[in-house]
């Protein structure tokens, strides 16, 4: 089992090698690193597929300022919730990755936060044993804020913006607009799942950058 945080600094050079076209889509890799390294391990190998949701994000530079494990994590998560819905609904919710001192200013709570009580250390989207409980959550009305290391801020949160500026197509509903909206005024990445058709949506930028 690798220490947390070990596999990021690799995921982050193929992340760059995808970018400049060294790697694309269905490569294998493998990357062994020796003990000097620090892990406290002799030594370790990583196998890695770069599967769509890797060159996706790559290609996208959708973890610029973002843990990328944490964003591969999201997307997946996402994937699920519109693949599957939950207990057997359609589900619809956002993810709204960035700086928290930058994102919290844009918003405002429509119930009672369900991790406030939890410590950092239990509410990190990379924890597999949190997966059900982000899932089960995303029935709730707002989206989920989540700060760039994974930890989950809120759920349940409204976002207030001004969406005037916002140069969408027709088709997009308030959910789709508030979150292309912030990420136009904050550094943040938002990745929606649409209720009606199950697709998803990254913003970047004000704009949409990626859908699935």
């Amino acid at each position: 089992k690798t220490t947390d945080g070990s596999v990021i600094p690799v995921k982050e050079l193929l992340m760059e090698a995808i970018g400049k076209k060294y790697l694309d889509k269905g490569d294998l890799v493998v990357c062994v690193i020796d003990g000097s390294v620090g892990m406290g391990y002799k030594s370790l190998m990583f196998v890695f597929e770069v599967d769509k949701i890797l060159f996706n994000i790559s290609t996208h530079h959708l973890a610029e300022n973002v843990n990328p494990n944490v964003m591969e994590t999201l997307l997946d998560i996402a994937l699920e919730l519109s693949q599957e819905g939950r207990e057997d609904k359609k589900v619809g919710t956002a993810f709204i990755i960035g700086d928290k001192s930058e994102i919290l200013s844009y918003t405002k709570q429509l119930i009672i936060n369900p991790f406030t009580s939890y410590p950092d250390t239990s509410k990190n989207v990379l924890d597999p044993m949190l997966r059900e409980t982000i899932k089960e959550f995303s029935q709730l009305d707002g989206a989920f804020i989540i700060h760039n290391d994974g930890t989950i801020i809120s759920c349940g949160t409204y976002l207030d913006v001004d969406t005037k500026k916002t140069n969408l197509s027709y088709g997009y509903g308030t959910r789709h607009r508030n979150c292309a909206a912030l990420t136009g005024e904050v550094n943040c990445v938002a990745i929606v799942v649409s209720r009606s058709g199950g697709k998803i949506t990254v913003f970047k930028e004000g704009k949409a950058v990626l859908r699935l």
